[in-house]
């Protein structure tokens, strides 16, 4: 923004990601109550369906430049709607019909690591140094404490839908290394929308091709729309309007950190409307999430605690 200091545009980054990590934590309850009334993957489908058709009419009155116009907007609408939306959800939504949802959150969590392999790869900039990979393993361990899988499940169970789940990550991961690294004009709502309607058309591609989805199974109920709604509205359109508006000021690896705080919304979430209970060790867990966070930003919080300081001695 003009004339917005660097601190205040930390600070709004910071509100930004919460708020996001917010919206994104209601995912599971959301999908909880729709699948009672919709397959999975169509149920993807759908609410990125709603997602795309918000902002293009937001896109469109907002701005002229509401389409792809060069080859750069065209790559980063196809990694963004291929493999951040797309690819990502088809998966997730695959594996987790076989797999615990706690050992998926876990593996879900592998999308920061992921990310700084690809990183390596594609963004050179990016520089990591000790204190903050400590800081990504840290959050990891805190998103297990927290998601608490059952070990028999993590180190058995079903292989196959695990494998499914880690490719999602992965494609998650490598759309967020590929949006950023791909520099394109196109204003981000239109960028988000036309991503939506890739990752709508991949959606819904896969869920004719799959031979354990019709449309005899759709059973429309007040609760499953309800959450349809909420995930078409405020985890899609909302969402990823926000998630790819702060990539480029937070960087992918950063960004994706937003994976653990997920997790403890999630948590929250299912304590207040499933009753399911917050132990001492879901705060622990907590605790870690952001001893993680802290030690990736431990550069920024010192020299904003040496600036304050040197600020109060001069007074």
């Amino acid at each position: 923004m003009v004339g917005e200091s660097p601190l205040a545009g930390r600070y709004r980054d910071a509100a930004l990601f919460v708020f996001l990590a917010a919206i994104w934590g209601g995912t599971y309850p959301a999908v909880t109550v729709g699948l009672e009334s919709f397959p999975p993957i169509l149920y993807a489908a759908l609410r990125l369906d709603l997602g795309a058709a918000l902002l293009l009419l937001y896109a469109g009155w907002r701005t002229d430049y509401w389409r792809p116009r060069t080859r750069r907007d065209w790559a980063v609408v196809a990694a963004a709607g291929l493999l951040t939306l797309g690819g990502y959800g088809v998966l997730q939504n695959i594996g987790q019909q076989t797999v615990p949802s706690a050992v998926a959150s876990v593996l879900a969590g592998l999308i920061p690591i992921l990310t700084i392999g690809f990183a390596k790869l594609w963004l050179p900039d990016e520089r990591f140094g000790p204190v903050e990979l400590l800081g990504v393993a840290v959050g990891f361990l805190g998103l297990v404490v927290i998601t608490d899988p059952d070990p028999s499940n993590l180190l058995g169970g079903n292989a196959v839908g695990q494998a499914i789940l880690v490719l999602a990550a992965a494609s998650f991961a490598l759309g967020g290394v590929l949006t950023q690294r791909i520099e394109s004009e196109m204003p981000f709502a239109a960028q988000t929308a036309w991503a939506m309607v890739v990752g709508a058309a991949l959606s819904h591609l896969a869920s004719a091709a799959s031979p354990t989805e019709s449309l005899a199974q759709v059973d429309v109920s007040l609760a499953g729309v309800a959450g349809l709604v909420y995930l078409g509205v405020f985890v899609s359109a909302v969402g990823y309007l926000l998630y790819f508006s702060l990539l480029p000021r937070l960087g992918s690896v950063e960004l994706n950190l937003i994976t653990y705080v997920i997790a403890g919304f999630g948590t929250v979430y299912s304590w207040f409307l499933f009753t399911e209970p917050v132990t001492a060790t879901t705060l622990l867990g907590f605790g870690l999430v952001l001893l993680g966070f802290a030690l990736l930003k431990w550069e920024r919080i010192g020299a904003a605690y040496r600036g304050r300081r040197r600020g109060v001695e001069s007074d």
